[in-house]
């Protein structure tokens, strides 16, 4: 029978072009913003897992190191770094620090992200400066700087962004949400694009509704269920359930792709 390679019995066959297993990441580096909480946090165990070389980035010290112990305590390795994604000094002074202390970044997740949920007509400006210069521009300025160290390294890297599906469907109260979303799609097929010639592939990751420590109390609420209720599936996901999303990006299983925006959202999208 068949297997996910190609199998007889219980003896699994690698094709004669595949000299490894795709989804390890034995050695490489792998810098994940946001890495404080939430998601963030758990990509860093996830990636950490596969064999990498963690460089959690955030801005709370406490809890990235709480992070770091965890990964240590698995048998994974990472080390933390202090990183506003919004200051250019600090990204540009982290890029080199990761590279200088871990080696040159094979895997960027720029996951760091907020949301200011209110009606648009309350929304003011400083509002809207926060929510783009977090998810947008930062977005940009991480990935510009690490793509720079990537092209002066020489051996290309993969740049994972996180988008949502509010990049492609409206959530309420949330306008600037919606639109920096909008923004880092745009941005990564934009990307790709540009720099493929170097080696470079730039793909995002487009969660659903993913329940998190933050969000749970909303999610057991009246109006929670009811937002559960327009989701195809009837509920809403977990950290878990972008893993596969994520190896695939990160590993070499997806190396003829980029400029690809994955949506995994219980088919909210589709609905």
């Amino acid at each position: 029978m068949y297997g996910r390679y190609g199998s007889y019995g219980d003896t699994t066959v690698l094709p004669s072009n595949v000299t490894e297993i795709p989804y390890r990441l034995d050695g490489q580096v792998a810098l994940i913003t946001g890495a404080s909480r939430g998601l963030g946090r758990h990509f860093a165990r996830t990636l950490s897992r596969a064999g990498a070389k963690v460089a959690a980035c955030g801005r709370s010290k406490d809890l990235l190191q709480e992070l770091i112990e965890e990964i240590t305590a698995d048998g994974g390795s990472a080390w933390s770094f202090r990183l506003d994604v919004t200051d250019s000094a600090n990204v540009a002074a982290t890029v080199k620090s990761v590279t200088e202390n871990l080696g040159p970044i094979n895997i960027l997740v720029n996951n760091a992200g907020i949301a200011i949920i209110k009606p648009a007509l309350d929304v003011d400006e400083a509002d809207w400066d926060t929510v783009i210069d977090t998810n947008l521009k930062g977005v940009w300025l991480v990935g510009h700087a690490v793509a720079r160290a990537m092209v002066e390294n020489g051996n290309g890297g993969k740049i994972i962004n996180i988008a949502s599906v509010a990049s492609t469907t409206v959530l309420g109260r949330a306008s600037s949400y919606c639109a920096s979303k909008a923004g880092v799609t745009q941005l990564t097929r934009a990307l790709a694009v540009e720099w493929a010639r170097h080696g470079i592939q730039v793909n995002a990751i487009a969660p659903g509704y993913i329940q998190t420590d933050m969000n749970r109390e909303f999610f057991e609420s009246p109006l929670g269920h009811k937002v559960v209720e327009r989701i195809p599936q009837r509920k809403i996901g977990t950290p878990g359930d972008l893993d596969g999303a994520l190896m695939l990006l990160a590993s070499n299983a997806s190396r003829f792709m980029t400029g690809s925006i994955i949506l995994v959202d219980g088919g909210h999208d589709a609905g």
